[in-house]
């Protein structure tokens, strides 16, 4: 378990080198929240309490986009690159031999990226949207606590969506089309273009079912105070469901890549 704190550590690290791309990055994210902050309020001053926000409750939920737009990387982003080509170049095969999981390596890594973006990225961008727009921001401590742990199992869920888009190197050899085909699920089926509660009837419901909708429709809806009680512990479920399913099935086709490198390097 030391091992993988240490390499959480050293992700976070990694990134927190990069001060210009970070500032560069918070700069963006500022602008776009502005954008989309302005759309939504000129949409939600014609239909008021659309998706069953009122528009504070709106416009704070364009700022946790782009708070957590990084952060549970839902546009890709992060170690699969890397780990597709590492797969391509076959210097996987030093990785699968190493006395370390393969999987739970990379996913300490992607939670070092997501700690650093949340707080080098997620922040600024939320603080400044308060001072311009009036944001239903919670006043219960246990809220922001219930959030931060939301986010947290969106990170893993994000994680394990991304280990799948990069182990489907080891049959593809280029994972490039699958991780173009994650990106656009992601922008799409996380809420991140429009909340899903606005999609209609079962399109709405298959989106809000799907597991990309952990990256920011959950996390956003316990922010809001929208799942509390029980149904805030059927919001961990269903991310957590997803987390572990996901997880599974990219352990599965790790055991069985690493079978085949074995076979192969025998």
């Amino acid at each position: 378990m030391r091992l993988y704190v240490v390499v959480a550590a050293g992700g976070f690290r990694r990134y927190a080198t990069y001060r210009v791309a970070t500032l560069a990055g918070v700069f963006t994210n500022t602008v776009f929240g502005f954008i989309v902050a302005y759309t939504y309020t000129a949409l939600w001053d014609e239909r008021p309490r659309l998706g069953g926000y009122d528009l504070s409750q709106a416009v704070t939920y364009v700022w946790l986009g782009q708070a957590l737009l990084m952060t549970c990387a839902m546009m890709g982003g992060g170690f699969e690159e890397e780990l597709i080509e590492r797969i391509r170049t076959g210097d996987i095969a030093v990785d699968l031999y190493r006395p370390a999981d393969l999987q739970l390596w990379w996913m300490a890594g992607d939670l070092g990226r997501a700690a650093f973006h949340l707080l080098g990225r997620g922040i600024v961008p939320m603080v400044l949207g308060a001072f311009a727009f009036e944001l239903a921001l919670p006043t219960d401590p246990l809220t922001w606590l219930a959030f931060l742990f939301a986010v947290l199992l969106g990170v893993v869920v994000s994680f394990a969506i991304r280990f799948l888009v990069a182990i489907s190197a080891f049959w593809l050899m280029d994972g490039a089309g699958v991780a173009q085909m994650a990106m656009l699920a992601g922008m799409f089926f996380s809420g991140l273009l429009l909340p899903l509660n606005l999609f209609p009837g079962l399109l709405g419901e298959v989106a809000r079912a799907l597991p990309w909708s952990s990256l920011l429709q959950v996390p956003a809806d316990v922010f809001l105070g929208r799942h509390t009680g029980w149904d805030l512990a059927g919001a961990y479920a269903f991310q957590a469901g997803w987390a572990l399913a996901l997880l599974a099935v990219g352990r599965l086709l790790q055991t069985v890549a690493t079978r085949r490198v074995v076979v192969q390097g025998g």
